[in-house]
């Protein structure tokens, strides 16, 4: 009878409300825990992937930057090596118009003066055929010299110019664009001799004075 009784109590004690509510508590906080921490994880690898795909469009973007830049570049200077190859034609038609003029034999003859007629026609259609595709000369005589466009090939004496400009135009400098086909080779004025030791004498005179 007694071991009924204890039975009963068992069952009782096992059956007790307060301990299965806690219990379930207790599994349902576990199983929280989990939820919580599957949803973090997938918090996580969302964040990831944006990252990732973020980086992907950027890098794409920049790609398509560099590729646009470099389809314009060909585009607009596509043809600058062989303009910087045609301007020899200009360049052997003013050597051959030199060549003429001091040919002693032909000086003074109608048959000079037509060629030379016709060279100049050559070269004003050359020259404007360069100026439709933007290539187009240098502006060097009376300029000062320009580092970015002349390149100084010998100093002249010349006491009517400021020192350093342009005097003579050995071979025409072209540009294409905004960009420099080749520079002018020139010649630049520099103060005579004389006219230095003249300063200089000057200069002594007012310091011993």
């Amino acid at each position: 009878m007694e071991k009924d009784q204890n039975t009963n109590l068992d069952e009782k004690d096992s059956k007790d409300p307060i301990k299965e509510e806690t219990a379930q508590n207790l599994k349902n906080d576990e199983e929280n825990n989990i939820d919580q921490e599957k949803e973090k994880s997938l918090d996580e690898k969302i964040l990831e992937l944006e990252d990732k795909l973020a980086r992907t469009f950027a890098e794409m973007e920049n790609q398509r930057r560099r590729f646009e830049k470099e389809k314009e570049e060909a585009f607009e200077y596509g043809g600058y090596s062989f303009a910087k190859e045609a301007l020899n034609l200009i360049d052997n038609l003013e050597r051959s118009e030199q060549i003429l003029k001091n040919d002693d034999s032909i000086k003074n003859t109608e048959a000079l003066k037509k060629t030379l007629e016709h060279l100049d026609i050559i070269n004003k259609d050359l020259i404007s055929i360069f100026l439709k595709n933007n290539i187009k000369p240098i502006e060097s005589l009376n300029k000062k010299l320009d580092p970015n466009f002349h390149q100084a090939m010998i100093e002249i004496e010349d006491d009517q110019k400021e020192p350093g400009t342009i005097v003579q135009e050995i071979q025409k400098g072209f540009t294409i664009k905004d960009r420099l086909l080749r520079p002018s080779l020139v010649g630049v004025s520099k103060k005579s001799e004389s006219k230095i030791d003249k300063n200089t004498e000057n200069k002594e005179d007012l310091e011993q004075k």
